[in-house]
Protein backbone atom coordinates (compact mmCIF):
# COMPACT_ATOMS: atom_id res chain seq x y z
CA UNK A 1 0.00 0.00 0.00
CA UNK A 2 1.21 3.70 -0.91
CA UNK A 3 1.18 5.89 1.66
CA UNK A 4 -1.91 7.78 0.18
CA UNK A 5 -3.77 4.77 0.29
CA UNK A 6 -2.21 3.71 4.16
CA UNK A 7 -4.00 7.08 4.96
CA UNK A 8 -6.87 7.42 3.46
CA UNK A 9 -7.41 3.62 5.40
CA UNK A 10 -6.80 4.99 8.00
CA UNK A 11 -8.96 7.98 8.39
CA UNK A 12 -11.39 6.09 7.15
CA UNK A 13 -10.99 3.53 10.03
CA UNK A 14 -10.91 6.46 12.14
CA UNK A 15 -14.45 7.79 10.49
CA UNK A 16 -15.85 4.30 11.51
CA UNK A 17 -14.73 3.29 14.90
CA UNK A 18 -15.98 6.98 15.70
CA UNK A 19 -19.42 5.98 14.00
CA UNK A 20 -19.88 3.29 16.28
CA UNK A 21 -19.02 4.89 19.18
CA UNK A 22 -21.61 7.09 18.89
CA UNK A 23 -24.27 5.23 17.67
CA UNK A 24 -23.78 2.67 19.94
CA UNK A 25 -22.20 3.55 22.79
CA UNK A 26 -22.56 7.78 23.22
CA UNK A 27 -18.66 7.76 24.88
CA UNK A 28 -15.39 8.61 24.05
CA UNK A 29 -13.87 6.81 25.59
CA UNK A 30 -15.51 3.57 23.68
CA UNK A 31 -13.70 5.25 20.99
CA UNK A 32 -10.64 4.48 22.67
CA UNK A 33 -11.21 0.99 23.81
CA UNK A 34 -12.47 0.26 20.48
CA UNK A 35 -9.38 1.68 18.91
CA UNK A 36 -7.39 -1.72 18.08
CA UNK A 37 -10.15 -2.75 16.06
CA UNK A 38 -8.43 0.04 13.52
CA UNK A 39 -5.50 -2.80 12.97
CA UNK A 40 -7.99 -5.52 11.95
CA UNK A 41 -9.56 -2.88 9.76
CA UNK A 42 -6.83 -1.38 8.20
CA UNK A 43 -5.45 -5.55 7.36
CA UNK A 44 -8.61 -5.85 5.41
CA UNK A 45 -7.91 -2.94 3.53
CA UNK A 46 -4.43 -4.10 2.39
CA UNK A 47 -5.85 -7.40 1.38
CA UNK A 48 -8.60 -5.76 -0.45
CA UNK A 49 -5.42 -3.60 -2.19
CA UNK A 50 -3.96 -6.24 -2.97
CA UNK A 51 -6.58 -9.12 -4.16
CA UNK A 52 -7.18 -5.88 -6.51
CA UNK A 53 -3.48 -5.87 -7.79
CA UNK A 54 -3.21 -9.11 -8.27
CA UNK A 55 -6.25 -9.24 -10.36
CA UNK A 56 -4.49 -6.74 -12.26
CA UNK A 57 -0.98 -7.86 -12.64
CA UNK A 58 -2.77 -10.57 -14.17
CA UNK A 59 -4.75 -8.35 -16.62
CA UNK A 60 -0.99 -6.88 -17.64
CA UNK A 61 0.86 -10.74 -17.52
CA UNK A 62 -1.45 -11.89 -20.36
CA UNK A 63 -0.58 -8.70 -22.26
CA UNK A 64 3.11 -9.24 -21.69
CA UNK A 65 2.69 -12.70 -22.59
CA UNK A 66 1.40 -11.46 -26.19
CA UNK A 67 3.75 -9.22 -26.73
CA UNK A 68 6.33 -12.24 -26.10
CA UNK A 69 5.10 -14.54 -28.39
CA UNK A 70 4.94 -11.74 -30.91
CA UNK A 71 8.67 -11.06 -30.62
CA UNK A 72 9.35 -14.52 -30.73
CA UNK A 73 7.13 -14.75 -34.16
CA UNK A 74 9.31 -11.57 -35.38
CA UNK A 75 12.10 -13.61 -34.49
CA UNK A 76 13.91 -12.97 -31.51
CA UNK A 77 15.14 -14.71 -29.04
CA UNK A 78 13.02 -15.67 -25.72
CA UNK A 79 15.01 -13.69 -23.57
CA UNK A 80 15.43 -10.56 -26.23
CA UNK A 81 11.71 -10.78 -26.47
CA UNK A 82 11.03 -9.98 -22.95
CA UNK A 83 12.91 -7.33 -22.92
CA UNK A 84 11.51 -5.92 -26.15
CA UNK A 85 7.92 -6.56 -24.13
CA UNK A 86 8.69 -3.75 -21.86
CA UNK A 87 8.10 -1.10 -24.60
CA UNK A 88 4.73 -1.94 -25.51
CA UNK A 89 3.86 -2.65 -21.88
CA UNK A 90 5.04 0.99 -20.99
CA UNK A 91 2.79 2.19 -24.25
CA UNK A 92 -0.17 0.22 -22.89
CA UNK A 93 0.21 0.31 -19.28
CA UNK A 94 2.90 3.21 -18.25
CA UNK A 95 6.34 3.09 -17.25
CA UNK A 96 5.08 2.86 -13.11
CA UNK A 97 2.70 -0.18 -13.99
CA UNK A 98 3.38 -3.15 -11.90
CA UNK A 99 4.00 -5.31 -15.37
CA UNK A 100 6.69 -2.81 -16.55
CA UNK A 101 8.72 -3.08 -13.29
CA UNK A 102 8.61 -6.57 -13.44
CA UNK A 103 10.46 -6.44 -17.26
CA UNK A 104 12.60 -3.77 -16.26
CA UNK A 105 13.85 -6.01 -13.57
CA UNK A 106 13.89 -9.03 -15.55
CA UNK A 107 15.94 -7.14 -17.88
CA UNK A 108 18.50 -6.46 -15.62
CA UNK A 109 19.15 -10.06 -14.13
CA UNK A 110 18.99 -11.35 -17.99
CA UNK A 111 22.20 -8.57 -18.52
CA UNK A 112 23.77 -10.10 -14.85
CA UNK A 113 23.42 -13.44 -16.57
CA UNK A 114 20.68 -14.73 -14.68
CA UNK A 115 18.44 -17.52 -16.60
CA UNK A 116 15.05 -16.49 -18.10
CA UNK A 117 13.55 -18.98 -15.89
CA UNK A 118 14.98 -18.18 -12.55
CA UNK A 119 14.02 -14.34 -13.11
CA UNK A 120 10.15 -15.82 -14.02
CA UNK A 121 10.32 -17.86 -10.97
CA UNK A 122 11.59 -15.09 -9.03
CA UNK A 123 8.32 -12.66 -10.14
CA UNK A 124 6.31 -15.62 -9.36
CA UNK A 125 7.31 -15.87 -5.79
CA UNK A 126 6.76 -11.90 -5.35
CA UNK A 127 3.48 -11.61 -6.93
CA UNK A 128 1.58 -14.99 -5.48
CA UNK A 129 -0.35 -15.05 -8.72
CA UNK A 130 -1.24 -18.93 -9.10
CA UNK A 131 -1.45 -18.41 -12.86
CA UNK A 132 2.07 -16.88 -13.05
CA UNK A 133 3.47 -19.59 -10.59
CA UNK A 134 2.45 -22.31 -13.19
CA UNK A 135 3.07 -20.83 -16.02
CA UNK A 136 7.00 -19.84 -14.51
CA UNK A 137 7.42 -23.80 -13.99
CA UNK A 138 6.17 -24.99 -17.04
CA UNK A 139 8.02 -22.10 -18.65
CA UNK A 140 11.46 -23.91 -17.14
CA UNK A 141 10.52 -27.27 -18.16
CA UNK A 142 9.43 -26.56 -21.48
CA UNK A 143 12.78 -24.31 -22.05
CA UNK A 144 15.11 -26.83 -20.60
CA UNK A 145 13.64 -29.66 -22.56
CA UNK A 146 13.14 -28.01 -25.91
CA UNK A 147 9.66 -27.71 -26.26
CA UNK A 148 7.55 -25.34 -27.71
CA UNK A 149 8.19 -21.65 -26.32
CA UNK A 150 5.27 -19.60 -28.46
CA UNK A 151 3.02 -22.77 -28.08
CA UNK A 152 3.06 -22.76 -24.30
CA UNK A 153 3.18 -19.21 -24.14
CA UNK A 154 -0.18 -19.03 -26.47
CA UNK A 155 -1.81 -21.75 -24.01
CA UNK A 156 -0.91 -20.03 -21.10
CA UNK A 157 -2.52 -16.40 -22.32
CA UNK A 158 -5.65 -18.50 -23.57
CA UNK A 159 -5.95 -20.06 -20.25
CA UNK A 160 -5.60 -16.83 -18.31
CA UNK A 161 -7.62 -15.23 -20.48
CA UNK A 162 -10.24 -18.05 -20.01
CA UNK A 163 -9.94 -17.57 -15.96
CA UNK A 164 -10.25 -13.71 -16.57
CA UNK A 165 -13.74 -13.91 -18.73
CA UNK A 166 -14.91 -16.30 -15.71
CA UNK A 167 -14.10 -13.56 -13.26
CA UNK A 168 -15.45 -11.30 -14.89
CA UNK A 169 -18.71 -12.69 -15.65
CA UNK A 170 -19.01 -13.92 -11.61
CA UNK A 171 -18.12 -10.14 -10.91
CA UNK A 172 -21.06 -9.23 -13.15
CA UNK A 173 -23.71 -11.27 -11.54
CA UNK A 174 -22.34 -10.31 -8.45
CA UNK A 175 -21.79 -6.35 -8.76
CA UNK A 176 -26.15 -5.70 -7.54
CA UNK A 177 -25.63 -7.95 -4.81
CA UNK A 178 -22.04 -5.99 -3.41
CA UNK A 179 -23.98 -3.10 -3.92
CA UNK A 180 -27.05 -4.21 -2.07
CA UNK A 181 -24.71 -5.50 0.64
CA UNK A 182 -23.27 -1.87 0.82
CA UNK A 183 -26.70 -0.35 1.63
CA UNK A 184 -27.14 -3.05 4.13
CA UNK A 185 -23.99 -1.82 5.96
CA UNK A 186 -25.22 1.30 6.39
CA UNK A 187 -29.22 0.64 7.51
CA UNK A 188 -28.66 -0.01 10.99
CA UNK A 189 -26.85 3.24 11.40
CA UNK A 190 -29.11 4.83 9.80
CA UNK A 191 -31.95 3.88 11.59
CA UNK A 192 -30.67 4.56 14.86
CA UNK A 193 -29.56 7.94 13.46
CA UNK A 194 -33.05 9.15 12.23
CA UNK A 195 -34.96 7.79 15.40
CA UNK A 196 -32.21 9.68 17.67
CA UNK A 197 -33.00 12.86 15.71
CA UNK A 198 -36.57 12.83 15.24
CA UNK A 199 -37.18 11.31 18.65
CA UNK A 200 -34.25 12.80 21.19
CA UNK A 201 -34.26 10.22 24.44
CA UNK A 202 -35.55 7.53 22.57
CA UNK A 203 -32.78 5.06 22.66
CA UNK A 204 -31.40 7.02 26.30
CA UNK A 205 -32.04 4.10 28.61
CA UNK A 206 -29.44 2.02 26.26
CA UNK A 207 -26.89 4.15 27.13
CA UNK A 208 -24.62 4.79 30.11
CA UNK A 209 -26.22 1.60 32.24
CA UNK A 210 -24.61 -1.90 32.36
CA UNK A 211 -27.53 -3.38 31.23
CA UNK A 212 -27.65 -0.82 28.30
CA UNK A 213 -23.98 -1.23 27.24
CA UNK A 214 -24.19 -5.02 27.02
CA UNK A 215 -27.46 -5.37 25.21
CA UNK A 216 -25.65 -3.13 22.58
CA UNK A 217 -22.79 -4.56 22.79
CA UNK A 218 -24.39 -7.78 22.03
CA UNK A 219 -26.01 -5.87 18.78
CA UNK A 220 -22.71 -4.92 17.61
CA UNK A 221 -20.91 -8.22 17.87
CA UNK A 222 -24.44 -9.58 15.61
CA UNK A 223 -23.67 -6.72 13.20
CA UNK A 224 -19.98 -7.64 12.86
CA UNK A 225 -20.61 -11.06 12.84
CA UNK A 226 -23.35 -10.16 9.82
CA UNK A 227 -20.99 -7.65 7.76
CA UNK A 228 -17.92 -10.06 7.68
CA UNK A 229 -20.02 -13.03 6.67
CA UNK A 230 -21.60 -11.43 4.12
CA UNK A 231 -18.10 -9.92 2.45
CA UNK A 232 -16.93 -13.89 3.17
CA UNK A 233 -19.56 -14.89 1.07
CA UNK A 234 -19.20 -12.24 -1.99
CA UNK A 235 -15.47 -12.39 -1.79
CA UNK A 236 -13.58 -13.73 -5.22
CA UNK A 237 -9.71 -14.05 -4.75
CA UNK A 238 -7.99 -13.65 -8.00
Amino acid sequence: MSPAEWTAAFIKGLAILMLIAYVFYRSMAAFFITLPGLFFYMARERKKIVEKRRHELMLQFREMMHAVIAGLQAGYSIENSFIHAYEDMRLLYGSDSMICCELKLIARKLKNNVNIEDALDDMAVRAHVQDITDFAEVFRIAKRSGGDLPGILRNSADLISDRIEVQREITTQISAKKMEQGIMDLVPFGIILYIDTTSPGFFAPLYHSVFGVAVMSAMLAVYIGAYLLAGKILDIAY
